[in-house]
């Protein structure tokens, strides 16, 4: 008796994938067949039934979802790192789709004809508004860090406060930056309190190449604390001969924040900005571009003339240059704050937003969905401003946490925030313009 074969109703791989024209490139078609073929088969060996139609078309579903998509982003969290942080102004898209579709003067001296430096406007910019001699944009923080230790300090010892040596999101621990860039970190002081002695300390016992002070953008130690500050290390540094580098992260171009009117928002905190790094006396100091400056990823260095000449002509910096685009896209984003226009940038617009304005904005959510308006906080998120909370007015749904699943799912997805089993929504970070489609979004959700 002939055994009947349980795959023979089976469909070509070819055959499935064409099922699902048009919603994939062809090779990804493909591979989404084969999967789903093969989960068929192991359900049939299983002795269950086979849909191989079903199991391929999650596959599609699956990688169509992993594609870049729109997200509206209503956790409150301004900076949302999963989320891409800094929204660009329309200014910066303008510029950089520009820079993308035509050939532009990327190094090339217009008046002279000759070879230009790369990025020479934003370098102006950057001086200007931060007061350093010198200034260079490479593709991240992390980027300008190591580029930063591996100009000035390769083969030496850096001293580093216990208390800064910090960890943040993806695995980024500077430990091990530092060890990329050839230094060899020197831990010194304790967790919550370093002296100045600490690193003078380190440094007649050490062949060092650098201090390096970090802001710990992402934590805060609170109680018995002590930190040196950046005037005393700058002056240590300075009688040491060897150059001070101040990573405040998070990109505070001044503290005084000239660009808004009136004293400094509350949320700011603590946030050291760069002009008065350098003010104390700092010979570099590295940011991020789409943290607080609201542009695109990049890693900004500004300092001294000599000290950013000598990461210029390092060969780490051709390899963490940012390309024309992103070069557009800062620059714009530069132009806004020597404008005083910060509201063109979407992180400062939402930081700034009126508070009234977000509960009414609320209030008339509520009225078309349900659920509790309370009072609450926003974030800034990103590991900028540990602990600082921005006023908000949030939507609360109750008993919605399967919500949550369905509103990710939706088209566009919405991003909330769960607490407790409910649904916490916050409008701070959501243009207006998308109310009406998170409310009728959650409407068809239920």
């Amino acid at each position: 008796m002939t055994s009947t074969n349980p795959y023979r109703d089976l469909p070509a791989v070819d055959d499935l994938a064409a099922r699902f024209q048009g919603r994939l490139p062809w090779p990804l078609l493909v591979e989404a067949a084969r999967r789903g073929i093969q989960a068929a088969r192991s359900a049939l060996d299983a002795g269950g039934e086979a849909d191989p139609t079903a199991e391929a078309s999650r596959v599609v579903d699956a990688m169509a979802r992993s594609r870049g998509a729109r997200v509206i982003n209503a956790t409150g969290v301004l900076l949302h790192t999963n989320l891409g942080r800094a929204r660009w102004s329309e200014q910066a898209i303008e510029e950089a789709a520009k820079a993308a579709a035509h050939s532009t003067n990327l190094e090339v001296d217009l008046d002279g004809g000759t070879r230009g430096r790369r990025g020479a406007y934003a370098t102006a910019l950057l001086m200007e508004l931060t007061g350093a001699k010198d200034a260079m944009v490479v593709n991240n923080n992390a980027g300008a860090i190591v580029l930063a230790l591996a100009a000035v300090a390769s083969g030496r010892s850096v001293p580093v406060s216990r208390g800064e040596l910090i960890e943040i999101g993806g695995a980024y621990r500077l430990p091990d930056v530092m060890g990329a860039s050839g230094a060899s970190l020197v831990e010194v002081g304790t967790t919550n309190r370093t002296r100045v002695a600490d690193y003078e300390t380190a440094l007649q016992t050490y062949r060092c190449g650098a201090i390096l002070k970090v802001h710990p953008s992402n934590y805060q130690i609170e109680g018995y604390t002590s930190e040196a500050d950046v005037a005393a290390l700058g002056q240590l540094a300075n009688s040491a001969g060897v150059p001070l580098i101040h990573d405040i992260g998070s990109g505070l171009l001044d503290e005084k924040v000239p660009w808004l009117q009136g004293k400094p928002p509350d949320w700011l905190g603590e946030e050291p900005g760069a002009r008065q790094s350098l003010d104390h006396g700092a010979h570099l100091v590295t940011f991020s571009g789409d943290k607080l400056l609201g542009g695109p990823q990049s890693g900004i260095i500004v300092g001294d003339t000599e000290t950013v000449g000598s990461l210029r002509s390092h060969p780490l910096a051709r390899a963490l240059r940012v390309d024309g685009t992103t070069l557009a896209a800062l620059t714009a984003t530069l132009e806004a704050f020597a404008d005083n226009e910060v509201t063109r940038i979407p992180f400062w617009r939402q930081a700034l937003a009126d508070l009234s304005a977000i509960r009414t904005r609320v209030a008339s959510l509520a009225a078309l969905v349900g659920g509790e308006v309370v009072d609450g906080v926003s974030a800034v998120g990103a590991g900028s401003a540990p602990g600082a909370a921005i006023p908000s007015t949030h939507l609360v749904l109750d008993g919605e946490d399967a919500l949550y699943e369905a509103l990710l799912r939706a088209s566009p997805p919405v991003l909330a925030r769960r607490a407790r089993g409910s649904l916490v929504i916050d409008l701070r970070a959501v243009d207006p313009d998308d109310d009406e489609t998170i409310a009728s979004t959650i409407l068809k959700c239920r």
